[in-house]
């Protein structure tokens, strides 16, 4: 499949396919890549038992990986490979097994290297459950071949 590198939106959804096949985290969690486009992307999972803590509420640590899942799709957007620099998350209220979450990331600053982004995940009635601030740097490499 040949992408046209100047079609934004067709780079930012070939450079999620390619990042979507070798991640087997957000896959085996049950994850679904709901949208992307650049330097936004959505992805959400629904609440198993065995994502519960002793409070019988989901573990922070699954929320947390969600909103870093939809934050490494929305930063690696532009055909550039992308990490996490730094992340910070505020849970707003419990989700609880059998919740659909969904995490919603969007670039706030992108300047050089650097990138800010804010997830916010809410569950099936769209009721806030966690904010997730990250920031990226991008390092070398890229996600589709590039023209010599």
């Amino acid at each position: 499949m040949t992408v046209d590198l100047n079609d934004p939106v067709a780079v930012a959804k070939a450079s999620a396919d390619a990042m979507w096949k070798n991640d087997r985290a957000s896959q085996n969690l049950g994850m679904t890549l709901d949208h992307v486009a650049p330097g936004t992307a959505t992805l959400s999972f629904t609440v198993t038992r065995i994502m519960t803590n002793g409070h019988d509420t989901c573990h922070g640590g699954y929320m947390f990986t969600l909103a870093d899942s939809a934050f490494a799709f929305a930063c690696n957007s532009y055909n550039r490979h992308a990490v996490a620099q730094h992340c910070t998350v505020a849970f707003l209220r419990p989700a609880f097994a059998g919740d659909r979450l969904t995490a919603v990331a969007r670039e706030i600053s992108s300047m050089g290297r650097n990138g800010i982004y804010d997830v916010r995940i809410t569950n099936q009635n769209g009721e806030p459950v966690a904010e997730f601030r990250g920031h990226s740097r991008t390092i070398k490499g890229t996600h589709l071949p590039t023209p010599a």
